[in-house]
């Protein structure tokens, strides 16, 4: 389609971690014994061959390794995954390439080794500076260690983010206020706040089943949220996402694919991937069992569990759920094309009379401040 985005982004999953944390339900690992990295990068290196096989012609925008913990990897499986997406595609002279980074001691000390490998920005999960917070959330780091790690990747890198945990149990709006204020204070760019969700499946969601994990009530929580907005547009980092904040260009470009709806690969185990292969968006998703996923690829060239084309009602859904979190919203003309037919403008005066979304002056429609705040809802009303 005519309008369709020219962004490309490759998302590698590295699934270990040294810890599950309470809170966590993306798919992370804990690995205890042997272990052959050579081995397991081997595997990389075969699913991206046989991606970058089925979508050629590529120029990567952007490359991101999440996790689990990619900090645990080694400088060197860092480069060689990167060296193998420069030869399978064009990886952009100005390409922003981000690993994400616990902030232990450990882990910091190979800051420069990846710089060195070829990645220019680092987020850090910091995601508390209250000593105690720190250990119901599970985290291995110290608030001090979080504070040396942010200073010493600052000094490495041009770009860093730290995310943050908000909401959590017995968080006043008062010490939230107070805790970040002080992490503003030592941004360099950009920050990401998160509202702390009780996902299935996780221990936090086992304690708060029995009675024994309370999170503040929706009416604090909308508190939190509000205070996290004030705040960080006061220190020169206002929303350009509901839990992201950046100044002017530094904003993430590889989240900007997902949420402005390009195309990326997934790599790696439980990987998701938005492909568009002879015309048609596939949506993608790789076993989530790091050994049974290297298996697969073995096997197959790949850990492909899920490769299926959406439909046309499928793509505008997701396009709205996307784009609807950024501030700059979403262009009407491309749902309409995605979709086959326009947003109903009953459903659009409706939200605006409410004051839910508002029209921009570029013809975008997008939620405002109230708005975010049921944003689930409001995509639901448009989508209908």
């Amino acid at each position: 389609m005519s309008d369709e985005p020219a962004t490309f982004g490759v998302y590698v999953h590295w699934p270990f971690c040294l810890a599950k944390c309470p809170y966590c339900d993306f798919n992370s690992h804990v690995h205890h014994g042997a272990f052959d990295e050579d081995e397991f990068v081997a595997a990389y290196l075969t699913e991206l061959a046989t991606v970058a096989a089925r979508v050629p012609s590529r120029t990567a925008t952007s490359v991101y390794f999440g996790g689990g913990t990619p900090s645990l990897m080694s400088d060197k499986a860092v480069a060689t995954i990167l060296e193998a997406i420069a030869t399978h595609w064009h990886l952009d002279p100005q390409a922003e390439i981000t690993l994400e980074a616990n902030p232990t001691s450990v882990e910091a000390a190979r800051f420069r080794g990846y710089r060195a490998a070829g990645v220019n920005r680092l987020s850090l999960g910091v995601q508390s500076l209250v000593e105690d917070d720190l250990a119901a959330l599970g985290r291995q780091h110290s608030v001090a260690e979080a504070v040396a790690a942010l200073r010493l990747a600052q000094s490495v890198y041009d770009r860093v983010s730290f995310d943050l945990i908000y909401a959590r149990p017995g968080q006043t709006p008062e010490a939230w206020r107070y805790e970040l204020t002080e992490a503003l204070a030592m941004s360099s760019g950009h920050l990401s706040a998160y509202q702390l969700t009780i996902e299935q499946g996780t221990r936090f969601f086992d304690l708060f089943q029995a009675g024994r994990l309370v999170t503040p009530d929706p009416g604090t929580a909308a508190e939190l949220f509000e205070i996290t907005r004030e705040l960080c547009a006061a220190t020169g980092l206002p929303a350009y996402e509901i839990s992201n904040f950046a100044r002017p260009g530094q904003q993430s470009r590889h989240n900007l694919v997902y949420w402005r709806y390009g195309e990326y690969a997934g790599i790696g185990p439980g990987a998701h991937g938005r492909l568009i292969v002879d015309g048609a968006r596939h949506a993608t998703a790789t076993e989530k069992r790091p050994f049974e996923w290297a298996a697969r690829v073995s096997r197959d060239g790949h850990g492909l569990v899920v490769d299926e084309p959406l439909s046309t009602a499928e793509e505008a859904d997701e396009y709205l759920l996307m784009g609807l979190r950024l501030a700059a919203g979403v262009n009407p003309e491309r749902y309409r094309s995605l979709a086959g037919r326009p947003l109903r403008p009953s459903q659009i005066e409706a939200l605006a009379d409410v004051g839910f979304i508002r029209a921009l002056p570029d013809g975008n429609l997008a939620v405002t401040d109230k708005g975010w705040l049921v944003l689930d809802a409001v995509v639901a009303d448009l989508a209908a």
